[in-house]
């Protein structure tokens, strides 16, 4: 397939691939659960919207007009309690958190949806809805409370798999006495003394957390929309409830497409505060450059799991030095070239096409944005580009058909680069600050020179996978090498 051909997403409901189709023409309505404001965002958090700005960027790169809805909760339990916890204001708390976010995000460069609504500029279509519901006979009060009638929506657990007769036969929570049923949630409760609150036909009080991202998605997107997405641990009860709150209302279909991302482990244990394993995106931008951490995030498949590691980051940093440093080659190349260094061979023969390369990469991203196979389609490139520039730095001569390959190599890596949101730094800035003293490496320099006349002696017999193999390990060990007419030479980077 190629970006022409058709995209497969896997549907969380229907539990498969299905082929994607907007509801109309080219338009896709997406809506992204965000956070809730009252903390620094985690890593979590940082794989679950850098997941869905790929996404973004991929259907806008398909010729999709995206309206794209990520929300904030900024009125809930956890932010009432930081305020309390630091004498101030619940909106302080919330615009604080809110402010960071979009630092950390601007950082890792995902980019702006096109709505980003709070829940409390959306009361009066929460509390229209909610009496649309009690009017319908989904929902009912009690003393101020309103909650939603599990039992009246047939369809109560097709997102998750669940039967409601098993989920109330695993129930270990005392039924709520105000509660007609134990599955029954929250819509609307009443307020407590000092909290916020709005006006309501119950009383004074403020909305439940499921009612927010139905009404701000049918504020923004409409009754029915294309896509909606957010981490695995929204599946139960978020998005079940947010099926059959707006199910109920609309008597429609509330989403054709759910996506859900995996969740981050940290050395196997799911990451809490309390195991002391919690980790800020402000933690990791200190160590980490923006750009490595949205590359390990891609050589994992969204949809599973990862197990975080700083390994894997140090991993993730060597292969962006690796594709910065093709883009850094191919530009002292070019200038070698333009100046006549160079030679140009117009002798017709055959080279691979760019095309090939441009087929596989949208093969992969139509399969399910499927990441890693998208990069190990560019680091094929990669290496067929740093080939074409070694022979010819080694012959002085290159075949025009190269060459134009080359460039085109090079627009297709930028094409990527937009999708991926990589590769913005400027190449020789960023090798050099990635630089490190040669002390903190296990080789000494004797070895690494060792290490090059070997690799040299395999070039020089055109046994490029094993030569490859030499500058990939030496790169795992923090030895860049770099190829010119004069030689090979090294540098030590982080």
């Amino acid at each position: 397939m190629n970006k022409n051909n058709k995209l497969y997403i896997y549907n969380t409901i229907a539990s498969s691939k299905e082929l994607f189709k907007p509801i109309e023409g080219n338009r896709v309505l997406m809506y992204v659960c965000g956070i809730t404001a009252y903390d620094l965002s985690h890593i979590g958090h940082a794989r679950a919207y850098i997941t869905f700005d790929i996404i973004y960027r991929y259907l806008k790169r398909l010729g999709y007009d995206v309206i794209y809805v990520r929300n904030f909760t900024d009125i809930d339990d956890k932010i009432i309690k930081r305020a309390n916890e630091e004498n101030t204001a619940v909106s302080s708390i919330s615009a604080k958190y809110i402010d960071e976010y979009h630092k950390d995000m601007n950082a890792l460069s995902v980019l702006p949806p096109t709505y980003e609504p709070r829940a409390t500029e959306t009361i009066k279509e929460m509390i229209d809805l909610i009496k649309g519901l009690i009017d319908k006979g989904h929902a009912y009060e009690k003393d101020g409370d309103v909650f939603f009638r599990v039992n009246s929506y047939k369809g109560y657990g097709k997102l998750s798999h669940k039967n409601i007769g098993e989920l109330l036969a695993g129930a270990r929570i005392p039924l709520n006495e105000e509660k007609e049923n134990l599955l029954d949630f929250a819509l609307w409760k009443r307020s407590k003394q000092g909290e916020p609150s709005w006006d309501s036909p119950w009383g004074k009080g403020r909305p439940g957390w499921h009612i927010e991202c139905s009404a701000m998605s049918m504020k923004f997107l409409g009754e029915t929309i294309d896509i909606h997405g957010g981490g695995s641990d929204l599946i139960f009860p978020h998005h079940e409830n947010e099926i059959a709150q707006s199910e109920s209302y609309t008597g429609k279909k509330f989403v054709n497409y759910w996506i859900h991302n995996g969740f981050v482990n940290i050395n196997n244990e799911k990451m809490s505060k309390s195991l002391k394993n919690f980790i800020t995106v402000r933690d990791l931008l200190e160590r980490y450059h923006p750009e490595v951490i949205r590359l390990f995030f891609m050589f994992t498949h969204y949809r599973s799991f990862i197990d975080f590691s700083f390994e894997g980051l140090e991993s993730a940093k060597h292969s962006l030095m690796r594709l910065y440093q093709a883009i850094n080659l191919y530009k002292g190349f070019k200038d070698k070239v333009d100046k006549g260094n160079i030679k140009i061979n117009y002798l017709n023969r055959e080279t691979e096409e760019i095309k090939d390369f441009n087929n596989d990469f949208y093969d992969a991203m139509n399969d399910d944005f499927n990441t890693p196979s998208a990069l190990s389609v560019i680091f094929n490139l990669v290496r067929k580009i740093n080939k074409i520039i070694n022979d010819s730095l080694l012959s002085g001569f290159i075949n025009h058909n190269d060459l134009n390959f080359l460039d085109e190599a090079l627009l297709f890596i930028s094409l990527v680069s937009d999708i991926f949101g990589i590769l913005k730094a400027n190449p020789e800035l960023f090798i050099e600050t990635n630089l490190k003293d040669i002390s903190k490496i296990s080789l000494t320099e004797e070895e690494i020179q060792a290490f090059i006349e070997k690799r040299n002696m395999l070039r020089q017999k055109r046994e490029y996978k094993m030569a490859d193999e030499i500058r990939n390990m030496l790169l795992e060990k923090g030895v860049l090498l770099e190829d010119s007419n004069y030689g090979t030479t090294f540098k030590i980077i982080n």
